[in-house]
């Protein structure tokens, strides 16, 4: 019979699968959001000059069609991440990233080859998509399934910080190259730099992840003969499967996706595209201001363990639909008056709400699904909340402003998200338990209505 990791297991151990599961994680969110900390840039670059404000939106969009792709690539994965194994799949989700970002540095631009530049940017940007699809689900998974059930929030939330600290990193390697070698060279050739680090870190966390073993779970799982040899029709399929996905994409991950990029994506837009703060200063304000907020998520995940998931995660959904709007009035006045640590500091307080809401959210999903499925459930409702919910605030928001005329418009979508999460984890989702992770079903629905 299965059984949980105790709650006494060796400390090296744990930290070692949390080491170099984050370290890859982190290296897969530095390729996937480089291109978001260059977006507005890119626009000169490989889309026509002519309509500045359409190039914006034309390279945002291009940055959207990473996020369209994720669910398909959490299919795949998840698919052969519960048929064949969680160390397996994301080492490969690993190497596809890093084919494809390091391929990015060596793009030409529209200058050299015309159309044919932003075409091969929105190929390469599907393959980071499809990658990153895997990833996720993988890492959160793999650590949650080695991790004490009296910790599980703790540890997964590690996992959490990944993908703040990928955009933090690729915000600090643009900012080193561009101010060591100076406005030309950067726009000339120095862009690339970044892109082409990935192959290095790339190899670093290929290495740490082969000496890793297979997740003890699905190692016990095989050696019973209870793997899935259908995951996404044994997921998807069935009433009851159906309903677990449903529940975690409208109660969880979709309020999550909004909340993390407008707090740092959306913010970071909003200063450049929106308020015309220059380049330096707004991925400074965004930097500082993530460097302090990401421990907090760890924090969160943490208090999860003591409290439950649900209470923090509904916190933080409300206070950011209720206070979006005073905040961005707020960044807006303080960079009227230059006050860039008032920016910062608003940029922070969203931070908040994205720890509240991420911290706990890997253990939150984790408990929720079956260990033989839990791969592939897991990843699709993730992937298409935060990638198509989360990832289209830049663009949605940024177009409401456009059309509008009215700078807070783009507030609109990811409050009325926030507020559907909310109700729905409220109204529908069972409270978040430590539970067995080799059950059937994670959980038993314990408040509001029962899934079917």
């Amino acid at each position: 019979m299965m059984s949980e990791p105790k709650a006494d297991a060796p400390n090296l151990g744990i930290w070692t699968v949390v080491l170099a599961s984050s370290a890859g994680t982190i290296i897969e969110w530095y390729d996937f959001y480089l291109y978001g900390s260059l977006a507005v840039f890119f626009s000169t670059l490989f889309y026509p000059a002519n309509d500045p404000t359409a190039a914006v939106l034309i390279s945002v969009a291009t940055f959207a069609t990473g996020f369209v792709i994720r669910p398909f690539g959490a299919i795949l994965f998840g698919s052969l991440g519960d048929r064949l194994g969680r160390k397996h799949t994301f080492l490969l989700t690993l190497i596809l990233m890093g084919i494809a970002t390091t391929a990015v540095g060596l793009l030409p631009t529209y200058a050299s080859i015309g159309f044919a530049a932003p075409v091969a940017l929105v190929v390469l940007r599907l393959v980071q998509g499809l990658a990153i699809g895997g990833e996720y689900g993988g890492a959160a998974i793999y650590v949650a399934e080695h991790a004490p059930a009296n910790r599980r929030g703790f540890f997964t939330s590690f996992i959490q910080t990944t993908a703040t600290l990928g955009f933090f990193v690729a915000i600090l390697v643009v900012l080193a190259c561009r101010l060591s070698l100076g406005e030309e060279a950067f726009r000339a050739w120095g862009w690339r730099i970044p892109f082409l680090l990935s192959a290095l870190l790339v190899v670093i966390s290929i290495y740490l992840r082969l000496k890793l073993s297979e997740s003890p779970v699905f190692a016990q799982m095989r050696q019973a003969g209870k793997v899935s040899r259908a995951p996404v029709r044994e997921s998807f399929g069935t009433r009851q499967g159906l309903g677990y996905a449903l529940y975690a994409l409208f109660g969880a991950t979709a309020g999550l996706g909004c909340v993390w990029y407008t707090g740092q994506f959306y913010a970071l837009y909003f200063l450049q595209s929106v308020l015309k703060v220059d380049f330096l200063t707004a991925n400074v304000c965004v930097a500082v201001a993530l460097a302090i907020g990401t421990p907090l998520i760890v924090v969160s995940g943490a208090l999860s363990d003591r409290i439950g998931r649900r209470p923090l995660i509904v916190t933080g959904l409300l206070l950011a639909a209720a206070l979006y709007v005073p905040i961005y009035m707020g960044i807006a006045s303080a960079a009227a008056a230059h006050n860039y640590v008032a920016v910062t500091a608003l940029i922070l307080a969203q931070l908040i709400f994205v720890a509240l809401v991420y911290g706990p959210n890997a253990a939150f999903l984790v408990e929720l699904f079956p260990a033989r499925l839990r791969y592939t459930s897991l990843s699709l409702p993730y992937h298409i909340g935060t990638g198509i919910f989360g990832g289209f605030v830049p663009l949605i928001s940024l177009s409401l402003v456009s059309y509008t005329g009215n700078i807070y418009a783009g507030l609109i979508y990811p409050i009325a998200i926030a507020l559907m999460t909310a109700a729905v984890n409220v109204l529908c989702l069972p409270k978040s338990v430590a539970v067995d992770l080799s059950s059937e079903f994670g959980r038993t629905p314990a408040a509001g209505r029962q899934i079917a």
